[in-house]
Order: structure tokens, then sequence, then C-alpha cells
């Protein structure tokens, strides 16, 4: 779901990757909304993604795209960039075996809260969910979801998604950690009074038993604020 940290992770992956980051010119970061907003214009996505993608891994092997908002992405727009994925030593003379590609997205939100509950539920922790218990069951409903961005893509069906990773739904704990986490970044003293008042005006799901912030952390930036 929404602020669970995936935008976040990509970011230290970039990071880790180029010492620029996300403001690397190796780095690339693409918004469905904003980069690829018209149903009608599909093939023209794909021929500029193409290109993209071929001009940019050959200036540099070890490239990152990152596609964002998967979910709002036009279903057929990613599979464009199939071949760079696919089992080729090199595309027209260029190889992107280094290349690094990642989609976010929301999709799979539902299937993985619903997991999680089961767990609870069973008594049994998070820390208990294991990425099999996840990973076979995102991959097939990701593929047969309209609004996921890979519905019937062929990087699913060739198996050229390495990795599906879930991002699990945060628990109150979770939540007092990223408030800790940003007034330390901020450089305030932690107070732990601010910390539960923060927290507590986060909501959470199910109503009736209020375990899961159905923001994740995303406004904790903007409620510390406040306080």
């Amino acid at each position: 779901w929404a602020g669970t940290g995936k935008n976040f992770v990509s970011q230290i992956v970039a990071e880790n990757l180029h010492s620029k980051g996300l403001k690397s010119n190796f780095v690339h970061l693409f918004v469905s909304t904003l980069h690829f907003p018209h149903e009608q214009q599909i093939k023209l996505y794909q021929d500029q993604l193409q290109g993209w993608i071929r001009g940019n891994v050959s200036a540099c092997a070890s490239s990152v795209f990152i596609f964002d908002e998967m979910d709002k992405l036009h279903p057929g727009v990613i599979d464009a960039i199939k071949p760079f994925l696919d089992y080729y030593e090199q595309v027209d003379g260029v190889s992107y075996r280094k290349a690094i590609f990642i989609f976010l997205s929301n999709a799979g939100g539902d299937l993985i809260t619903k997991i999680a509950l089961d767990f609870w539920r069973a008594g049994r922790k998070r820390e208990d969910i294991q990425l099999k218990d996840l990973e076979p069951v995102l991959s097939v409903g990701v593929f047969n979801n309209k609004h996921s961005g890979l519905w019937h893509s062929g990087l699913i069906d060739r198996n050229l998604i390495d990795y599906f990773i879930p991002f699990l739904p945060l628990e109150y704990r979770h939540v007092k950690m990223c408030i800790r986490a940003e007034m330390r970044a901020r450089g305030s003293v932690i107070d732990e009074d601010i910390v539960t008042r923060v927290a507590e005006e986060m909501t959470f799901f199910p109503k009736s038993e209020k375990i899961y912030s159905d923001k994740g952390c995303k406004t904790v930036q903007s409620r510390l604020d406040f306080h």
C-alpha cells in the first residue's frame, strides 16, 4: 500500500549504485501519470521508451530505470522494454545485462494485506511472513489485474521479472518508528509524548481491529509540522 517505503528503498538502491542517487544522470525515474498520461498514445510511448533506454544504456551499462505508479500505467506500454530484459547477450550491439529496472506499484496491496491479516488472525507475527508466502500470489495477481500496468504482460509471461518484493502494511509500532526517524532527521530531541500524539492522529484498518496504518508513514512529515 501507499507509504510502506517503496520509493524510499528505490532511492537507497540508486544511491548505492550511483553516488548522486536519484540526481545521477544514470538514474532515470518515470512516473506513469506524468510521462505516459494518454491511453491513445501507447505506440508513441513505446517508441520513446525504447529510444530512451537504448540511448542511456549505450552511455552507461549500469543505468537504473525506476517506473513509479505502475498501477496507473496503461496496459501494453511496459512491454516495449521486453527486448532489454530478455535473455539476449546483446541487442543491436549493446548489452543490457547490467541495467536495472525497478517497477513500483500498489497493485498487489490488497493481496499482501489479506495474507498479513490471515497471519495476524492466526496468532502469527508479521516477521513470520516469508517471501514464498507472497511471491507466487503477487505474480499471478498482478498479471491478471487490469490496473497493474503489467496486465497480461510478456515480462511476467516470459518470467523476465527476477523478484516480486512485497512491502508489508505498517503497524502502529512501525508508524512510531517512522516518527522518531523523522524527528532525528530534523535534529529534534525525541519527545515520546509527541510521537504518541502524531501516531494517534493516523488512521488504521480494519476498522474493528485497527492493526495497519492505511497510509503507512506517508503523512508523518506533514503531521509532525503541526507539533
